[in-house]
């Protein structure tokens, strides 16, 4: 546990209220629709949709640290070039499919397409394939950080965080929370980067006094590891993330250039992350990596401004927790255990997803502490489970697709 000052803390405090009014209170008195819940009555905004996609895909922001601390600038060639490739062919290929078809899911597609078969084992793969265990592991990372408690603690308090506020809010809880913290991870990365130019030394000078191995695009790994890592990318055609995200929005104008301006400050963070990796390597000297980020802040940032980096950094990985945790949920509770029990005039499928959401919440506690190190969890998770998806998800689009008009 570090020493944090009380203005720190107040900042904090302060986003976790703010955090909680927006995401659990002020849906307390709204009924929401079962559309409305999984998809917000497919009304997303441009802004919205920005917003939540660009903040769902950096919750890993810990393991950008611990690979840039460990291996320089390959960092970009495994977590950054390769998804801006496949998001962008998301984009323009698959994004308006996705809104025209009228599903709710992937397992609606597959089942549209497969059969009702297929739709329950597309969707058990998909709620392993999109476990917010590495997320969870870094917010428990950090709390143990902070608070000084055992990292078991730490996963089961961060779980439960992540999952009260979209509990009864839903999707709409997501949007409404990610715009605020949208916000708030750009602004603290933006800040500890100003003041490692400030206080150490301009970026050109940082990067030619770093050993030329961690200005090597493979990171000392052979190009097959490189090539993995594009692999995994390619999971990007069947992130139900993605998928939910263009099935809600307004329009299939939305949804296509809502991911091309979503590459973009994609880009721009990776700048900011990745430069503040490579500024640790030469000044900061720990033994967990994985802690690169908030270590440096420690070291560089003032009071104030520590606490608003903090935060960032809980807003960047909360985001991708309840994103993920929704679409999880989902996904084993409304396309398994719904489906599954074939009574759909007279049961609500919102039940479901609660059930879904509690049953994903304790395997992805037992895979984060499994496999304590987010760079394996990423891994190992996309290395097993998106062989079996892909190459069928995708054949679902060259086919004629007419509105899907079961009970949904």
């Amino acid at each position: 546990m570090i020493k944090i000052h009380l203005f720190d803390w107040i900042i904090i405090y302060s986003y976790i209220i703010i955090l909680i009014y927006y995401g659990v209170i002020s849906r307390f008195k709204k009924k929401l629709s079962e559309k409305d819940f999984i998809l917000s009555g497919r009304k997303l905004s441009l802004t919205g949709f920005i917003a939540t996609l660009v903040t769902t895909w950096y919750g890993a922001i810990l393991g950008i640290g611990e690979n840039t601390y460990l291996y320089g600038i390959q960092t970009w060639f495994i977590f950054s070039l390769p998804y801006y490739f496949f998001a962008l062919l998301y984009a323009i290929w698959i994004s308006k499919k996705v809104r025209e078809a009228g599903h709710v899911s992937i397992p609606d597609q597959f089942r549209y397409h497969y059969g009702e078969q297929a739709g329950i084992i597309s969707a058990l793969i998909l709620s392993f394939l999109s476990s917010p265990a590495p997320y969870i592991l870094s917010m428990g990372l950090l709390i143990q950080f902070l608070f000084g408690i055992e990292l078991g603690i730490a996963l089961i308090f961060s779980t439960f965080f992540s999952i009260i506020y979209i509990w009864n809010g839903g999707f709409p809880a997501v949007v409404r929370t990610d715009i605020f913290q949208f916000i708030l991870m750009f602004g603290g990365f933006i800040l500890l980067f100003w003041f490692l130019c400030i206080k150490i030394q301009n970026p050109i000078s940082m990067l030619n006094q770093l050993p030329t191995n961690y200005l090597d695009p493979l990171g000392g790994n052979s190009i097959q590891y490189i090539l993995v890592w594009f692999f995994i990318a390619a999971w990007t055609f069947i992130d139900p993330g993605f998928y939910q995200r263009c099935a809600a929005a307004d329009t299939t104008t939305t949804a296509r250039n809502g991911i091309l301006y979503a590459i973009g400050f994609w880009a721009i963070f990776d700048f900011f992350t990745i430069f503040c990796g490579l500024y640790a390597i030469s000044n900061l000297q720990i033994n967990q990596a994985t802690l690169v980020f908030p270590n440096l802040a420690v070291n560089i940032l003032p009071i104030g401004i520590f606490g608003i980096f903090i935060t960032g950094i809980l807003a960047t990985i909360m985001s991708t927790i309840d994103s993920l945790s929704l679409v999880c949920a989902i996904s084993f509770g409304r396309d398994i255990l719904w489906r599954i029990n074939n009574d759909y005039n007279n049961k609500s499928i919102i039940p479901f997803i609660q059930k879904g959401l509690i049953i994903i919440s304790i395997i992805s506690i037992f895979l984060a502490y499994l496999l304590p190190s987010i760079v394996e969890l990423f891994y190992t998770i996309g290395s097993l489970l998106i062989p079996g998806l892909i190459l069928p998800f995708l054949n679902t689009l060259g086919k004629k697709e007419n509105k899907f008009n079961q009970k949904e």
